[in-house]
């Protein structure tokens, strides 16, 4: 078992307008901050910074056509590592200096190169402004199409059976307060469950039965500041800080922007999320009996076909710290491995580690 801490860190520290109460409102936003953009691929020569009003602090960003934009937090940095320049500094200097500094970089200090900058109309006469200042090859997946499609599968997200989830397994009525729905000019993260159709698990602790629901995370970035993804899980319960308390089985699959990526999205996430909404419990409980059933003679041998030596000893350690007893059937194994994947420090060794914990399920014949 596992604690996944990820929602609990959205949560605590999403501002109210990073928030929602649906997946319709979440759409309703996504798709209209789509249909106000636009991307377009520039020389960095033809970007220039430029200061603007009288307090030092204000700048845009103009191109080809002399139109001023905005750039966001975000665009800003890209702009400034784009630039060869620390942003953190960047951001201290009055604006005159900053910008004398990207078009330096933009301009001198490099060779031409392209830019893909996203661009978006502002709304009630807000400026445009610039959401990212990316390479020429992002493949960039909209956030409107990703909420789209979680509404097709899973209604609005608050009524279903999959939806924001409770608190210690009881339904809660969704506030602002402890959704799990959050989306910026940045990124986005939606996490649903299923807490009304348990999975009952025999034998599943110190000889006793017990039940577990599903659960999965989304995220993505139109922006390049996270990977486009999914994790999906089976868990005890979620407590009011978000925190997914005993994660189990977590299978995760994570795509970079690279120019594959919408095709990717299309090949590998989309049908992960209509097997999800098409899933019932009880082909999952009958999986899980399989692996609980199906003992390992070896555990070593088994363990080392999979792992390294090193790794393999500490999955070992591992189940007898979390059960107190040593690994004994297939269930087992994947329990430690979900378990020991969660002390890994970076996310591409952990994803392949959760990734054998799923190989291991899929060996078992129900």
């Amino acid at each position: 078992m596992t604690t996944l801490m990820q929602a609990s860190q959205q949560w605590a520290s999403r501002p109210s307008e990073e928030r929602f109460t649906s997946l319709p409102a979440m759409l309703d936003v996504m798709r209209s901050n789509r249909e106000r953009s636009v991307s377009k691929v520039l020389p960095n020569r033809r970007l220039r910074a430029e200061p603007v009003g009288d307090d030092h602090r204000g700048l845009v960003v103009t191109g080809p056509n002399g139109g001023a934009v905005v750039p966001t937090h975000w665009a800003f940095g890209q702009l400034a590592q784009l630039a060869q320049a620390p942003a953190g500094y960047l951001r201290t200097l009055p604006s005159e200096m900053a910008a004398d500094c990207i078009n330096y970089g933009l301009h001198c200090s490099r060779d031409v190169q392209e830019v893909g900058v996203y661009l978006t109309a502002g709304e009630d006469g807000e400026p445009k402004t610039m959401r990212a200042a990316t390479g020429p090859n992002y493949g960039r997946v909209y956030n409107a199409d990703i909420v789209k499609s979680l509404v097709k599968r899973f209604g609005d997200g608050v009524t279903g059976d999959w939806r924001v989830p409770g608190e210690f397994g009881r339904a809660v009525e969704v506030s602002k307060a402890n959704t799990t729905l959050y989306a910026s000019d940045r990124d986005m993260f939606v996490f649903l469950a299923d807490e009304v159709n348990r999975l009952e698990i025999k034998d599943r602790r110190d000889g006793k039965g017990g039940s577990l629901a599903r659960g999965f995370f989304v995220w993505n970035s139109e922006v390049g500041s996270a990977t486009l993804g999914i994790a999906m899980f089976l868990f005890d319960y979620v407590c009011q800080n978000r925190i997914v308390w005993g994660a189990q089985d977590v299978q995760r699959v994570t795509v970079r922007h690279t120019s594959g990526a919408p095709d990717r999205w299309i090949e590998d996430v989309k049908p992960m999320i209509r097997a999800m909404a098409n899933s019932a419990a009880g082909p999952t409980e009958a999986r899980i009996a399989a692996a609980q059933a199906q003992k390992i003679d070896k555990v070593g041998d088994f363990l080392a076909k999979r792992f390294t030596k090193a790794q393999a000893t500490a999955i070992q350690n591992v189940a007898m710290i979390e059960e107190q007893r040593p690994i004994e059937t297939a269930w087992d194994a994947v329990a430690a491995v979900t378990a020991y994947a969660k002390g890994i420090e970076h996310q591409s060794e952990r994803v392949l580690i959760e990734r054998e914990a799923g190989k291991i399920l899929d060996l078992v014949a129900v």
